[in-house]
């Protein structure tokens, strides 16, 4: 199967083809070649899963900012629900 250029990847696409990744290199079964090129992919879908994040939570601090609210707040969830 042909790898998506990381442009094209969905952020969930970017951290399943990351966990896949991180199994191979886990079990020990690739060259040391093939272990260089996967490891290298992993770094950059892991910097491209990063970048999106970010990109996320700005888009989410700007609608708030834009609604008046102005900071976000952590989220606590309730152990009793």
């Amino acid at each position: 199967m042909a790898k998506k250029k990381l442009e094209n990847l969905s952020f969930e696409e970017a951290l399943g083809e990351l966990d896949t990744i991180v199994q191979q290199l886990e079990q020990g079964e690739l060259s040391l070649e093939e272990s260089m090129a996967v490891f290298e992919r992993g770094l950059k879908l892991s910097q491209l899963s990063q970048q999106k994040l970010q990109g996320a939570e700005q888009k989410v601090q700007m609608l708030i900012n834009q609604n008046g609210q102005g900071t976000l707040t952590n989220f606590e969830q309730d152990d009793n629900a």
